[in-house]
């Protein structure tokens, strides 16, 4: 039997078919995201729901018309964004993705919505998360006409597979739109009925994995968020390894049995009674790119048009490191908690102030944020683990950020098997779904 595995990224569509008796990936497939749309607002970060859907099915039909003998479709994308929805299940709105910064304008006396939810309720609320971004639409009049229910953009992609009229959100998903009681699977509606939601908008959630509907007679498993879903398809032994990955962003993930309330941490539900406990860089992979343009700046400037900046990076970092290097903080996008703090550079002197002991501390420090979020982890959990499995593009791509990731963090460090990783992770979650693979055997970890 074979399994499907679809991944609605912010500027791609990945998809994977995978043999379901080795997991063995026999195909892949990345097209573009079609979605993008143009912004009212600098803070505004839109997407076009039904160019996505097309997209991603026209996909999904490719995929099946040379495929035999598929058990199901599993399903994964971009987390915390929402489109709203109609009493049919059509959209009404653009998807209003991750990345849209209306949760961090001011809505009262100055302060942000996010500051507002956090001063009066002690919860953590980020902008781009999708009940922060519908209570600013609520307080702003921006709730389209018609609206009945929300969804994140995979959601909507299952619903207009299987025809189903209301949207059902796999805990994964519904935790990453904010405002959601980890202990009790709730949403929180004391918060939402103080700003004006009675809670209709809100769709059914459930907690494990299971089927939504049928595609062309082939069930189709609830949609899980990207992050579970990376996990998923890339830890084999979930009791020894931690997942780091490095795209845009940067990323660690661990899985327990225990919430963990910590600064610039989050738990996330994974299924049943697991928990993904999480740690991001808001620069992550961003940082070293962010060098890049630096360097291509400096060397157009002394009439260098196209250098190969990458490749001298690259160069410089195989140099010996000094023994007293400078130390830089990535944090050049501030963190969730603190989006108005800024990196830096200290202990420079006059023999490691050169390009190539900048590019290595950028590296150190990318690998540095990740490990201090680590630690905080494992002292709040009381647990440590010995591995790293690493993911995304800004990781695979470079083999320095591989080994200085390996020595900072003091652990032996793999690749991911495969490169995508949450289409895998999709595809092994639409097995547990219909009862092929437990997902405790899957990620390695025993839950007695």
């Amino acid at each position: 039997m074979k399994s499907i595995g679809i991944d609605i990224g912010t500027t791609s569509i990945s998809a994977v078919l995978m043999d379901a008796a080795d997991d063995r990936v026999i195909r892949s497939w990345t097209i573009a995201n079609p979605g993008f749309l143009p912004a009212s607002e600098p803070w505004e970060r839109i997407q076009d729901p039904r160019a996505i859907v097309v997209a991603a099915k026209g996909l999904l039909n490719e995929i099946l018309a040379g495929a035999e003998d598929v058990g199901v479709i599993g399903l994964t994308g971009q987390m915390h964004g929402i489109v709203y929805l109609d009493e049919n299940g059509s959209p009404v709105s653009p998807l209003m993705t991750w990345q849209d910064g209306r949760g961090n304008q001011p809505v009262a006396g100055g302060a942000s919505l996010c500051e507002v939810i956090g001063e009066k309720y002690g919860v953590k609320a980020y902008s781009g998360y999708g009940l922060v971004t519908h209570l600013y639409n609520l307080k702003a009049g921006r709730v389209p006409e018609g609206a009945a229910a929300v969804a994140t953009i995979m959601d909507y992609f299952g619903m207009a597979l299987t025809g189903a009229m209301k949207p059902v959100l796999h805990s994964s998903n519904a935790a990453s739109l904010g405002l959601y009681d980890l202990e009790k699977h709730a949403w929180r509606a004391d918060i939402l009925a103080d700003f004006g939601e009675d809670g209709g908008i809100l769709p059914k959630v459930v907690n494990d994995f299971e089927v939504v509907g049928h595609y062309q007679g082939i069930p189709v498993s609830v949609a899980i968020g990207d992050n579970q879903a990376s996990f998923f398809g890339s830890v084999e032994q979930a009791s020894e390894e931690i997942l780091v990955n490095m795209g845009t962003g940067g990323q660690i993930s661990l899985l327990s049995r225990n919430i963990l309330k910590a600064e610039d941490i989050e738990t996330r539900p994974f299924n049943g009674g697991a928990y993904l406990v999480v740690g991001a860089s808001l620069c992550g992979g961003r940082a070293y790119a962010v060098l890049a343009d630096f360097f291509t700046a400096c060397a157009k400037a002394f009439g260098v048009q196209k250098p190969d900046v990458y490749g001298v990076m690259e160069k410089w970092l195989r140099e010996p490191r000094l023994q007293d290097p400078m130390t830089v903080d990535t944090r050049f996008a501030g963190t969730r908690e603190h989006p108005k703090l800024r990196g830096g550079i200290a202990n420079l002197s006059p023999e490691n102030l050169t390009p190539a002991g900048l590019t290595r501390g950028v590296l150190e420090g990318m690998a540095g944020e990740l490990l201090g979020l680590y630690r905080t982890m494992a002292a709040g959990l009381n647990v440590s683990r010995s591995k790293i499995v690493a993911s995304g593009n800004g990781m695979r791509r470079n083999e320095a950020l591989q080994r200085i990731t390996s020595e900072a963090f003091g652990m032996e460090l793999r690749l991911s098997a495969h490169t995508e990783e949450a289409a895998c992770g999709a595809a092994l979650a639409g097995l547990s779904a219909i009862g092929e693979r437990a997902w405790q055997d899957a990620v390695g970890y025993a839950m007695d």
